[in-house]
């Protein structure tokens, strides 16, 4: 018996892919797996419980438990997501969440421990799975593997007008900081580092509007017949 079909997007932080893969999966009526969320939401889980961003065994334990639940909600056609019953959809979108999550996302035994739970979301009719890694590690089989990535300056300024309409107080520099920081960390970590998988499509957003990039997927769906 066939899998369902898994198309993946990876890409660094702000390239758009969490808005792309949302809405690809908006148009399928596919599963969405916004893997970054699962790390994001232990990396509340960790200060929540007080354990150091370091202490692999103990974040290793709490990824194999964490109690974490994605629910759709149906009024506005989004996703939420809970922690221990709590929503924290919003909470962990911050800066310093994601920041956060980097660190622990380069653990070796955090991505073993949340390896399994991932995989668990390929579900008919299909998946679309977000994140760094999911064409490379998570799904190696998926027949549609996208690398989307963008400029830093332009990802930076992309993030800083996201915050500014959250009325939160940043500034463009600390961002691409950040950025550099993160895709420093994300591209030379020893395991899963980030990188196009070797059959991926690689699009460059930094001049395409996110409609663009979605046409430019669908094109490829459409292409090797991947939704009926």
């Amino acid at each position: 018996m066939s899998l369902p079909v898994v198309i993946t997007i990876d890409g660094p932080s702000g390239s758009g892919k969490g808005t792309v893969a949302g809405l690809l999966a908006s148009h399928l009526q596919w599963h969405l797996l916004d893997s970054g969320a699962l790390y994001r939401v232990l990396a509340l889980a960790a200060d929540k419980h007080a354990i150091a961003l370091d202490d692999e065994d103990a974040l290793e334990h709490l990824a194999v438990c964490l109690d974490v639940q994605f629910v759709l909600d149906s009024e506005n056609n989004s996703q939420r997501i809970l922690l221990e019953s709590v929503d924290v959809t919003d909470s962990i979108r911050n800066e310093t969440v994601g920041a956060h999550a980097s660190q622990v996302a380069a653990l070796p035994a955090v991505r073993t421990g949340l390896l399994r739970r991932q995989q668990n979301f390929r579900q008919a009719p299909g998946l679309i799975a977000d994140g760094r890694d999911m064409g490379t590690v998570v799904f190696t089989d998926a027949p549609l593997k996208v690398f989307l990535t963008a400029g830093a300056e332009e990802r930076a300024r992309r993030r800083y007008l996201q915050l500014k309409d959250k009325g939160e107080t940043v500034t463009l520099t600390s961002l691409l900081e950040e950025i550099r920081a993160r895709d420093e960390r994300d591209t030379n970590r020893s395991i899963a580092p980030l990188k196009p998988a070797d059959d991926a499509i690689i699009l460059d957003s930094t001049t395409m509007t996110i409609e663009q990039v979605l046409d430019r997927i669908l094109s490829e769906v459409a292409v090797r017949s991947l939704a009926g």
